[in-house]
């Protein structure tokens, strides 16, 4: 047996363990995601939500910036990514524009109460922040793996423009001089303004340091995919 065939060999094997080890780390994901939605949907945020702005926001970021990756990161590279089948579907940047649009409408004061009154309406907001999430991070890290420069590339663009955009809606909502909301009163000993401010900076902090924080991971990735070639080439 040559050094060659002895060194290809050990490669195998030690990608057969890293996968088997990331199969397992996935497994821990998912449960972990499930979890969040759990402490979402099932705990007393629902109820709190239809009185605390800062409860109904804290909900969109247990969904969005919490289950959303976790969920899309353990079903990346697996039988069950949706990426791989059909990658045309999932484009990073698209999937972000359309979040987006999702997330700015439903803090639009019509949909908004809409949400926080009926049950029909909360089901169908957190339904469409937990589709669109996904589809943003599966978008980003799914496909074949090693992931394509180009699909990294437009996964770095997908989170940093999500970030950006849940910044500035954060920032709006817990910088505005007046409530948003005509309809909400406040909560307990807080004003409706201060229930608002509090709700924004819980968005402006977690939503925009978690896909910040993606985007920043992605953009590593693709540099050590680019220095990993130039050493294959050399």
């Amino acid at each position: 047996m040559t050094a060659m065939t002895k060194t290809n060999q050990l490669e195998g094997i030690h990608m057969a363990h890293s996968t088997s080890a990331y199969r397992k780390v996935q497994v821990w994901l998912f449960l972990l995601g499930l979890l969040s939605l759990a402490v979402a949907w099932s705990g007393p945020l629902p109820e709190l939500a239809h009185h605390a702005f800062f409860a109904h926001m804290t909900m969109h970021m247990l969904v969005v910036a919490v289950a959303a990756p976790l969920l899309s990161l353990a079903i990346a590279g697996s039988r069950f990514d949706p990426v791989i089948k059909y990658p045309v579907f999932f484009a990073p940047i698209p999937a972000s524009v359309a979040e987006l649009i999702i997330v700015w409408a439903w803090h639009a004061p019509g949909l908004h109460h809409l949400a926080r009154m009926t049950s029909w309406g909360l089901v169908a907001e957190q339904g469409s922040f937990l589709l669109a999430g996904i589809a943003v991070w599966i978008s980003a890290f799914g496909g074949t793996s090693p992931r394509s420069r180009s699909r990294s590339a437009a996964g770095v663009i997908g989170l940093l423009l999500t970030s950006m955009h849940m910044t500035l809606l954060g920032a709006l909502l817990a910088l505005a001089p007046r409530s948003v909301y005509a309809h909400h009163q406040g909560f307990s000993t807080m004003s409706a303004l201060q229930d608002q401010h509090l709700g924004g900076a819980i968005m402006l902090v977690v939503g925009g340091i978690v896909y910040l924080s993606g985007g920043l991971w992605l953009t590593v990735d693709l540099l050590w995919l680019k220095s990993q070639r130039k050493e294959l080439s050399s």
